[in-house]
């Protein structure tokens, strides 16, 4: 069975810790790209495309070490204060 593309999304940003406007803006300019699927907006060929690109290119750096999950700005915040108290 083949998963929808809102489905592989939601694995996508499960994996990278990439929040849902971030990835829309990132992969195909527009940050409601997810809150619309979620919605039941149906994506074009062209957005499906796009936005398969984008995770396969990211999946691809993050493999040979170019990448690294992102989070949002809190979650690298209160990280940054872990790591310096720790330090």
């Amino acid at each position: 069975m083949k998963r929808s593309l809102l489905q592989r999304i939601e694995t996508f940003l499960h994996e990278s810790a990439m929040p849902p406007s971030v990835f829309g803006r990132a992969a195909v300019h527009d940050p409601r790209l997810v809150s619309d699927l979620r919605g039941g907006r149906e994506a074009g060929l062209d957005v499906q495309c796009r936005v398969e690109h984008f995770m396969n290119k990211w999946r691809a750096e993050r493999r040979a070490g170019h990448v690294r999950p992102q989070g949002d700005r809190r979650t690298r915040a209160a990280r940054a204060l872990d790591s310096g108290a720790q330090a």
